[in-house]
């Protein structure tokens, strides 16, 4: 087996990242180790997407590899997440306390820097104030410059440590030393006051970005807000109360009124109405009776019932979503490559530009050359902060992507949300998509001369055949005949006919049972009655599936499947944005077009296969269209994957929702639209944030270096310089959280 098959993602907590060239420094380290086939840091939410072989390298030598550059990961943890919530916790703490200190020892320091500059004893009293904020309250900027040096690398901690270091040694070396500067006949100026304003303005910033990032997991903090931490269960049987991490498969598991259900299972004994809103989208409670399925996290309602666990811890619907959730925030945006590049050579190229600033300085400053060279070039160092673009792409794909989860849209990674916007054809299945997907038997017609017995054979023969099969109108047949009390035999050398129907051997006869086209491919003979009675029912959107022995049609049996409520309006929201909408569907034509008569659909193909459907969304992407397939079935799964822009239904196929890049955890057609309205604010709020990350790196180093001075005499004092590289942060942090507000 290759090392590509053997590999496997895993999502890994990351501590230790304070800028976006740290993500970059992080993601370059893990890429490096053999065995990591892929790695993706996302600084936003501070998590590590490593594709690495287990049989070659271990999740703890990872760690160790982080760990010499000063960064960790979380692996050992039982619950990872709620230990990185505790880490980000006490690090905003800890933040908080080194600003609040370091403004404290600051503020001496900046009034007699601003205001008695002059006084010879006051430069004596910032020296070891300044000193106290800087390698005390501000000393981390300097260990991981150190820790960046060592392994040949910058990060923003390189640029604080360059700026406010050298500003300092300076300041202290005229301090002990001015007659140097005296004796040339300049001034002996100190910058206490720059680089001490300089560590509080950047230790600001951090503070409110940590705030606001944090606003940017909202959507994963209500997702796992919804699992309970403890349940009832019979144990030895006896009613006690256990963790949900104990819980086991199998165990039989008590809820109450009002209490949120842990684990995913099914009822066996009891009556009650669950709200599974969180999972379908709809206000209406769902019955739960003996051999219904309960998931995690919805809420029962009336009753109490007793239910056995099928799916727990990490297996859960619940868990599934919380992971495609998080897994998606942390994943990355194409326009993300090009900034990721950009940010892992942006320290070095503005430490070469504040080294050509000072030297165009010493050059062409004139008498106080010294003074402004070292005063530009720290405010380059100081303002040319690549925080706000590597910040700009991942908080507006955390909130969008989180935004999507709360209007039950699950979004599985950045790529699809954003190409979602440029979708030019939607493409609809029919049956569970546009249609409930809910089938029942509404008709049925037999042509035996009235013989009961006959009938009853027929029938038994269906119900045979139609049990091995895996289509949803199978499911209504096997229904329906149970219900009316048949009892059937054995069906042998059964044969899945895809698009068409099934073939089967029962009681020494073969059997078809299928649509129209199966009985024409197979030579069968059609009555005049039985084809009538077919076009009828199709005209009045009924599904028909014939059911024949050896050589004839013996009976038809119509199915129909409602028409959602949401479907007509959906399709005309689309056709309003301007986008062409079609509808596939294995039906005969008759039966399709009454469906999309009722949906206002005018483009559609009936009796399609599901080779076909990929087809078409080839012919439609030759054509220059983007395009959106949206699913539910295993036989949407090829042209799913085809697709531009997959969707799939959630209550559909575990395979088409594995393919698809987006599901909709609502039966409610709507969803699609306001998908792709999502992934228009997304897209436009990306592109905010990088327009105003790269304008104001554009516009501030050239001010920085001193662009102004030669016009209206202007210098950028450092300490602006600071307070102008946190706002850049916070700012783009800001507009991306406007994005939570905004209406789908």
């Amino acid at each position: 087996m290759s090392t590509l098959t053997q590999t496997r993602p895993a999502t890994f907590p990351v501590t230790g990242m304070s800028c976006a060239g740290c993500a970059s420094s992080v993601q370059s380290i893990l890429s490096k180790v053999p065995g990591v086939r892929n790695a993706n840091v996302n600084y936003a939410n501070a998590t590590a997407l490593v594709d690495f072989d287990p049989d070659q390298i271990s999740a703890r030598e990872l760690r160790q590899a982080l760990q010499a550059v000063g960064y960790d990961l979380l692996i050992d943890a039982d619950d990872p997440e709620a230990e990185q919530e505790e880490a980000q916790e006490a690090y905003y703490r800890t933040i908080k306390r080194r600003t609040l200190w370091a403004f404290v020892f600051t503020l001496p320091v900046f009034i007699i820097g601003m205001f008695f500059m002059e006084w010879q004893a006051g430069r004596w009293i910032s020296l070891p104030l300044a000193a106290v904020v800087l390698f005390w309250f501000g000393r981390h900027f300097y260990l991981g410059a150190y820790r960046q040096a060592r392994h040949g690398s910058a990060n923003m901690d390189t640029l604080v440590a360059l700026s406010t270091g050298i500003a300092f040694l300076f300041s202290v070396f005229n301090t002990i030393y001015p007659e140097f500067w005296l004796a040339r006949g300049l001034a002996p100026h100190v910058y206490y006051e720059a680089a001490t304003v300089i560590i509080v303005f950047i230790s600001l910033g951090k503070l409110l970005e940590e705030r606001a990032k944090s606003n940017t997991s909202s959507a994963i903090k209500k997702l796992i807000g919804l699992q309970p931490k403890t349940v009832r269960a019979l144990v030895d049987g006896e009613e006690v109360e256990l963790p949900v991490a104990e819980v086991q498969v199998g165990q039989t598991l008590i809820v109450r009124p009002g209490e949120k259900i842990p684990v995913d299972g099914r009822v066996t004994e009891g009556d009650s109405f669950v709200d599974e809103s969180m999972i379908t989208g709809e206000p209406v409670p769902v019955r739960k009776t003996d051999g219904e399925a309960v998931f995690a996290g919805t809420v029962n309602q009336r009753g109490s019932f007793r239910f056995t666990a099928e799916k727990v811890g990490g297996t859960t619907l619940l868990a599934s979503i919380i992971r495609q959730v998080r897994e998606a925030q942390g994943s990355r945006a194409p326009v993300q490559k090009l900034v990721d590049k950009i940010a892992g050579i942006f320290v070095p190229v503005v430490i070469g530009i504040a080294i050509v600033t000072f030297i165009a300085w010493m050059i062409l400053g004139g008498d106080d050359a010294f003074s402004h060279a070292l005063l530009a070039s720290v405010a380059v160092l100081v303002i040319a902060c690549p925080c706000a673009l590597g910040l700009a792409t991942p908080t507006a794909i955390m909130v969008g992507i989180g935004k999507g989860a709360e209007n039950n849209i699950l979004i599985k990674d950045a790529e699809s949300l954003e190409l979602g916007h440029r979708v030019t054809a939607v493409v609809l299945d029919k049956t569970g998509t546009i249609t409930r997907g809910k089938p029942s038997v509404t008709a049925e017609f037999w042509e035996t001369g009235g013989d009961a017995g006959a009938i009853e054979s027929l029938k038994a023969a269906l119900l045979a055949g139609e049990s091995q099969s895996e289509h949803p109108l199978a499911s209504a047949l096997v229904d329906w005949l149970r219900e009316k009390g048949i009892h059937p035999g054995k069906a042998t050398d059964f044969e899945s006919l895809t698009g068409r129907g099934i073939r089967f051997t029962y009681e020494s006869a073969t059997f078809f049972a299928g649509n129209e086209r199966l009985m024409h491919e197979r030579n069968i003979i059609l009555g005049a009655n039985l084809q009538q009675q077919a076009n009828e029912l199709r005209q009045r959107a009924n599904t028909v599936i014939f059911v024949a022995r050896d050589e004839r049609a013996m009976g038809l049996v119509a199915i129909s499947d409602p028409v959602k409520d949401s479907s007509a309006r959906a399709i005309r929201e689309l056709q309003d944005r301007g986008i062409d909408v079609y509808m596939l569907t294995g039906d005969n034509e008759q039966t399709a077009a009454a469906v999309a008569r009722q949906v206002g659909l005018t483009e559609y193909r009936a009796e399609v296969l599901p080779a076909d459907k990929a087809a078409f969304v080839r012919e439609l992407q030759e054509a220059d269209k983007v395009v959106a397939m949206v699913g539910d079935g295993i036989n949407d799964s090829h042209a799913l994957a085809t697709a531009d822009v997959s969707i799939a239904m959630g209550h559909g196929s575990d395979i088409a929702m594995d393919v698809a890049k987006m599901t909709l955890i609502t039966s409610d057609l709507r969803a699609i639209p306001r998908a792709l309205e999502l992934s228009r604010q997304t897209v436009r709020g990306i592109r905010q944030n990088l327009f105003w990350a790269f304008i104001y790196n554009l516009i501030g180093i050239p001010i920085a270096a001193g662009l102004l001075y030669p016009i209206n005499g202007f210098l950028l004092d450092p300490m602006i310089a600071g307070a102008a590289m946190a706002f850049s942060s916070v700012s783009v942090v800001a507009n991306s959280l406007r994005l939570k507000s905004k209406k789908l």
